[in-house]
C-alpha cells in the first residue's frame, strides 16, 4: 500500500462516520491519500475531519475547485484506486447509468484507476430489484462491488446493508492491488498453538499468537492463492477470503490437514503444535492437594514428519518452521532432512523483537540443496511475502 495513490469518495449516508477510520488506515499504511465528497456527505461528516487525516485538500465541489487543473480528471487518472465507501443506493444509480453532476460522480466517469465500491444502504433498498440491477451493470463493467456486512442498521432493522468494516475494506483494497501470481494455486497454511486439556479448565499450551501464520495466509490470499487456514486458538481474525478451520488440538489439526493434503499445491506449516498431551484427562477439575502434581505425558502425532513421509509421492511444496532458543541453524537443518521437507523457516524466538507474539521477524531460510538465506528484520506481513517468493520458486521447478 506504501506510495500507492488513492481516492476516497464519500456519499451521503450515516456510515460516512466510518469513511474517517478507512482513511486513517490508508494514511498509516503510508498511501497517498485523497478525498472526494458529496454535497450530502458533508452533512454527515465535515471535510475538515479528512483533511486533518489527510493533509490534504478534501474536494466536494466541482465549482470551487482552487487549482488550475481539471483535478476530477488528474484525480481519475492518476490513482491507482478509487474506494466509494459508503456508496448509497442513489450514488451507485448514478454510477450504474453514468450520470456526472458532481465532484465525484464525474471523476468517476473520467476513471482509468481500478474502482471499489462498498454499499451501505437500508436492507430493502438494497434487495430492491432495481439496485441489484445496478450493481450487476457495475460488475459487468469490471468494477468490484462488495458485499455488504449483516447485522442492526442505523434505521433499527436487521439485514445486509452495513458498510464493511475499514480494516475488510482496507484487505480488498491491498487485494486488488497486488500481483496475482499465486493465482491458480491451492494452499495451506497451519497457525498458532494447539491446547491440550488436563482437565475441563486446565490445558497445556505454547505461546505462539499466530501472527506469522495468519500473515502467510493473508499475504497469499492477496496474491490470488485459494488459500485454507488451519489455526490453534488465537486472538485473531482470520484473513477475509481464506477457508478457515479453527482447531485446539493437535490429533485435531492433523485431521483437519490430511483431509485437504492431496488438493493442496503447498502446505505451510506455521503452527507450534504440542509435542506432548496428558495420558489422561479429568473429568471433573483437579482440586488442590499435595504439593506436587505429576501428569504423565504422551508424544503427539508429528503432522509435519508425517506429511513429509506422504510427500514422496506428491509434488506439493512443504514449508516448516523451528523455533528454536539454541543452535538455531544446527537444529533446523537436522529438521528439514528429517522430516523431507522443501524449506525450512528458522528464527531465534529469545530474541525481543522476533518470533512468538512480535509484529516483526527475522529468520533464516535453509533449503533441501543446502543453500542458506537470512532475511532482514521485517514485519511479519514481509516476511511473509518473502517466504511465498521463494516457496513459488520451488514449485515453479517442480513443473519443469
Amino acid at each position: 500500500m506504501k506510495g500507492k495513490k488513492i481516492v476516497v469518495g464519500i456519499t451521503g449516508g450515516i456510515a460516512a462516520y466510518k469513511a474517517a477510520e478507512l482513511v486513517r488506515l490508508l494514511t498509516k499504511a503510508d498511501a497517498q491519500t485523497q478525498v472526494a465528497m458529496t454535497l450530502n456527505a458533508t452533512r454527515f461528516v465535515t471535510p475538515l475531519t479528512f483533511e486533518a487525516l489527510t493533509g490534504n485538500r478534501v474536494i466536494y465541489d466541482m465549482m470551487s475547485q482552487e487549482s488550475p487543473d481539471m483535478e476530477h480528471i488528474t484525480w481519475a487518472q492518476e490513482a491507482d484506486l478509487v474506494i466509494i465507501a459508503p456508496a448509497t443506493a442513489n450514488f451507485i444509480a448514478k454510477m450504474a447509468l453514468g450520470f456526472g453532476d458532481d465532484f465525484l460522480s464525474t471523476m468517476i466517469l473520467a476513471a482509468t484507476a481500478r474502482i471499489l465500491v462498498c454499499p451501505s444502504m437500508n436492507t430493502r433498498m438494497f434487495i430492491n430489484p432495481a439496485v441489484q440491477n445496478n450493481i450487476r451493470l457495475l460488475k459487468d463493467r469490471g468494477i468490484t462491488v462488495m458485499e455488504p456486512g449483516e447485522g442492526e442498521l442505523a434505521c433499527r432493522t436487521t439485514g445486509p446493508g452495513r458498510l464493511p468494516e475499514p480494516l475488510e475494506i482496507m484487505e480488498m483494497a491491498e487485494r486488488m492491488l497486488t500481483i496475482a501470481d499465486l493465482s491458480g494455486l491451492n494452499i495451506l497454511v497451519t497457525a498458532g498453538p494447539t491446547i491440550e486439556p488436563i482437565d475441563p479448565v486446565r490445558f497445556i499450551t505454547n505461546r505462539s499468537s499466530g501472527k506469522m501464520g495468519y500473515a502467510i495466509a493473508r499475504a497469499a490470499r492477496r496474491r490470488g492463492a485459494s488459500v485454507t487456514l488451519v489455526s490453534g486458538p488465537t486472538a485473531l481474525t482470520p484473513p477475509s477470503g481464506v477457508k478457515f478451520h479453527p482447531v485446539k488440538t493437535a490429533e485435531e489439526m492433523k485431521k483437519i490437514v490430511f483431509d485437504r493434503f492431496t488438493a493442496c499445491d503447498m502446505i505451510i506449516k506455521a503452527a507450534a503444535v504440542a509435542d506432548y498431551r496428558p495420558r489422561q484427562i479429568a473429568l471433573q477439575k483437579i482440586k488442590k492437594g499435595s504439593d506436587t502434581l505429576s501428569l504423565e505425558l504422551l508424544r503427539n502425532p508429528d503432522i509435519l514428519n508425517e506429511l513429509g513421509a506422504l510427500k514422496k509421492n506428491s509434488p506439493c511444496i512443504l514449508v516448516g518452521f523451528a523455533a528454536e532458543t539454541e543452535d538455531m541453524l544446527s537444529n533446523a537443518q537436522k529438521k528439514l532432512e528429517a522430516k523431507n521437507l522443501d524449506m525450512i523457516v528458522a528464527n531465534d524466538v529469545s530474541r525481543s523483537d522476533s518470533g512468538f507474539e512480535t509484529d516483526t521477524n527475522i529468520v533464516k531460510m535453509i533449503f533441501r540443496d543446502g543453500k542458506i538465506e537470512q532475511s532482514q528484520l521485517m514485519s511479519k506481513d514481509e516476511v511473509a511475502n518473502l517466504i511465498l517468493d521463494r516457496a513459488q520458486a520451488l514449485y515453479k521447478k517442480t513443473q519443469v
